[in-house]
């Protein structure tokens, strides 16, 4: 496993994160499936772990917590997410921050996510959703802040709205954003234009979130596919998107190097970009484990690949069906 610096902070973290979304949320998750990927990720040298209250109202916290007990002495970075307390994903910019993130509720549900995870701190609290008109309210600065001075956390960070990397640029100009989280992949090149250079400027950690495009960038997914209803996957890939997603996965085929897979491809363009901190597929499986965290072996993709797929950026607008 390959560690990066994380921003301008005296951490060292894996370049391959491990994200948790699936193991709380998602129709087919098991907890022992889910628990016998965290132990070999954590054996294969992964040390970043991303999970979030809202992922099964605390479950995944808890199935982290399990681990972390497990390796009393092991060095587990965790990064969790408050929930906005409007309920709202992505955030509304007609809200306010009271609507959403009031000091207090920063603060409770910090609490809450610690006895989850059954820990005194974390490394990284960021609020789930975010909006750039909430910039200027100091109330989220002083509530990250008093976190930090009582012990709770040590960095604190916003989790972007999908595709929208420029929704968080003024928060960032602050000073009070140890680091973001955002979604980044072949598709989902944006990032690159505004919000990395302003990171790299900083010294913002960034957590490229999505590196598979939710599967989109698997290999796998076919015009028949399909999710069960209560699985959050059946929406996103509905009508309106798994054509094209499909399409435009397979327009990438003709470029993968002689043995190389899509999902190979397509985590090695992440780790490219010099902003990028961790990236933080979501590994629900032993093989996706190994596969993913075997790609972590300081071997680059070749520049002129790295130039061809900048052709293939999809530039997307949020619509009811992605979030």
């Amino acid at each position: 496993m390959e560690y990066r610096q994380f921003g301008k902070h005296d951490l060292k973290v894996s370049e391959i994160g491990h994200g948790l979304w699936g193991m709380g949320g998602w129709s087919d998750a098991d907890d022992k499936q889910s628990m016998a990927a965290l132990e070999r990720s954590l054996e294969l040298g992964c040390n970043f772990f991303d999970t979030a209250w809202a992922y099964g109202s605390g479950h995944s916290e808890r199935l982290l917590g399990q681990l972390i007990r497990n390796h009393p002495d092991a060095k587990i970075i965790v990064a969790t997410k408050v929930p906005p307390k409007n309920g709202k994903w992505p955030a509304d910019p007609g809200d306010k921050l009271q609507d959403a993130f009031p000091a207090q509720h920063i603060i409770e549900l910090t609490k809450r996510s610690l006895e989850n995870l059954g820990t005194d701190s974390v490394h990284l609290q960021q609020l789930h959703v975010w909006d750039d008109n909430w910039a200027d309210d100091p109330e989220w600065i002083e509530a990250a802040q008093r976190l930090k001075e009582d012990g709770l956390i040590k960095l604190f960070g916003l989790s972007l709205n999908r595709w929208e990397p420029w929704n968080g640029l003024k928060a960032i100009r602050t000073g009070a954003v140890d680091a973001v989280q955002v979604i980044y992949n072949i598709f989902d090149q944006a990032p690159e234009d505004q919000l990395f250079p302003l990171c790299q400027e900083m010294g913002v950690g960034v957590l490229a979130r999505v590196p598979l495009d939710e599967g989109g960038l698997s290999g796998k997914l076919t015009l028949d596919t399909k999710f069960a209803e209560d699985d959050w996957r059946s929406g996103y890939f509905g009508p309106e998107n798994l054509k094209p997603t499909v399409e435009r996965a397979e327009a990438l085929k003709p470029l993968l190097p002689p043995g190389m897979s899509l999902p190979e491809m397509a985590l090695r363009f992440v780790l490219a970009h010099p902003a990028v901190s961790t990236t933080i597929p979501g590994m629900r499986k032993l093989e996706h484990v190994e596969q993913n965290i075997a790609l972590s072996d300081g071997q680059a993709l070749p520049a002129e690949l790295l130039q061809q797929l900048k052709a293939h950026r999809w530039d997307r607008k949020v619509a009811p069906w992605s979030d």
